[in-house]
């Protein structure tokens, strides 16, 4: 009888340790060989590069309510197909329609001068003949509060150094309504960017109605500097200022989706992208096209390679995140009823060069998981994991409690182009942009296959 005991005790224990060693299989064990395919696969060729670079050349830029930017979806659509994916649709987005029209800033006193300037997105005309007025720099809110008495009747310079994108842009956006408030007729940023080589960037800016709204544009960092240095040895400057835009109803675009069925939850969906629109400058290469493309390449990947995730992995390029983020709204509102089934959400929308990893939303334990996702990123060194993953498009997702990641990239190059005439396809490297690929398919793939699930939850 002791010795049935024993037999037994040992064979209970026996497949307690087995469990246990089951238990213990890491992400690593199960999709190390996955995830190097996926890295090598992603190396093949240039495939990302050539598509983008062909959209590129081909419609140019692609600000919401454009030709170029339907056509560039028409495009999309129809080589997406040719790709194989269980599905290839849109979706019907209202977007608004402002259009850039003649543009012009010269100085008049102590001398004649032509400097260049872009027109903040949505900014207001000037009169048929333009603005003419008497430059009042200052470098904060506080330092316009102090000079009120001096602004009105003149064009306020908000020349503030870029220090982040985040502290910056706040002069981009709000200037003219700070500068309304005490009276002035127009209001002119230094472009919010970390160089210039004399290039102005445009932006997105706000009016609040309790305000006059006054025309808003952005000049070079170099003239920002010059101007502010007239002004502060008193050298009276005066400036004409021209700005001839059109302000249109509401247009009709559309998201762009793409997807692989997952083969055992379908209804839980992985969804992963980018925003399609740019802004009516430059290419759009690197803002934002070059994140859809990478995400369209991830997909492509996975298929290729024959790879099942048990979850359904769908491709979202959101449209018009730049002036209105009608995309990132519309989606949620088309898939509230299954929102609750989206068990992660990622963007890449801050360029697409060398990849480091990702930040994520969530508590601790989310973290931790998303670190043992991320050593399978080893072989491209892009494990990094930190707090945050808060996109604009996938923001609507979040606040109804899925979880986000963001694409982290090496970042010092990206606000030197960023809203410019030089965001174009010579800024992006091929090798870089399928390193990006590599980094999302896995992450998406993992997320859609692995047994447990990341938390929105705090």
């Amino acid at each position: 009888m002791k010795i049935v005991l024993f037999l037994l005790v040992s064979l209970f224990t026996c497949t307690q340790y087995v469990h246990s060693l089951v238990a213990q299989e890491t992400l690593r064990d199960i999709y190390h060989d996955i995830t190097q395919n996926i890295v090598s696969e992603s190396l093949k060729d240039s495939v990302c590069y050539n598509r983008l670079a062909e959209m590129c050349d081909t419609y140019g830029s692609r600000l919401s309510g454009s030709k170029s930017l339907e056509q560039s979806i028409d495009w999309i659509i129809k080589v997406m197909k040719q790709d194989g994916f269980d599905s290839v649709w849109t979706e019907p987005v209202k977007v608004p329609h402002w259009v850039r029209g003649k543009e012009s800033l010269e100085m008049i006193s102590p001398r004649k001068h032509s400097l260049q300037l872009l027109g903040l997105g949505g900014t207001i005309s000037t009169p048929a003949n333009g603005l003419t007025g008497e430059i009042v720099a200052v470098k904060s809110f506080a330092e316009l509060a102090e000079k009120a008495a001096e602004v009105k009747g003149k064009i306020v310079l908000f020349n503030v150094p870029f220090t982040t994108y985040g502290e910056t842009v706040q002069y981009r956006v709000n200037g003219a309504v700070q500068a309304a408030k005490y009276g002035a007729i127009a209001s002119l940023v230094r472009s919010v960017g970390s160089m210039s080589l004399y290039t102005p960037h445009t932006g997105a800016m706000y009016y609040n109605d309790s305000v006059p709204k006054i025309p808003h544009a952005a000049i070079t960092s170099e003239d920002a500097d010059m101007l502010d240095r007239m002004y502060q040895r008193k050298t009276k400057t005066i400036v004409q200022l021209i700005l001839k835009n059109e302000k249109l109803p509401d247009a009709d675009s559309r998201n762009v989706l793409a997807e692989i069925k997952g083969s055992e939850k379908p209804d839980e969906i992985v969804v992963f992208g980018g925003h399609i629109d740019s802004w009516d400058v430059g290419q759009g290469a690197m803002d934002d096209g070059g994140g859809c493309f990478i995400s369209w390449e991830a997909l492509r990947i996975i298929k290729k390679l024959g790879l099942k995730p048990k979850r359904t992995m769908r491709v979202v390029f959101w449209t018009n995140e730049e002036n209105g983020l009608a995309g990132g709204k519309a989606y949620a509102k088309a898939h509230a009823h299954e929102i609750e089934k989206h068990v992660l959400a990622i963007e890449s929308d801050a360029g697409t060069f060398k990849p480091k990893g990702f930040e994520c939303t969530g508590n601790e334990s989310n973290l931790a998981l998303a670190r043992e996702m991320s050593v399978l990123l080893g072989s491209i060194d892009a494990t990094i994991i930190q707090e945050g993953g808060g996109g604009a498009d996938i923001g609507p997702l979040i606040e109804k409690g899925v979880p986000g990641m963001e694409l982290l990239v090496e970042e010092s190059k990206y606000f030197r182009y960023h809203h410019t005439n030089a965001d174009t396809m010579d800024k992006l490297n091929p090798y870089e942009l399928n390193l990006c690929s590599a980094a999302m398919a896995i992450m998406a793939y993992i997320g859609a296959d692995m047994p447990k699930k990341l938390s929105g939850k705090k």
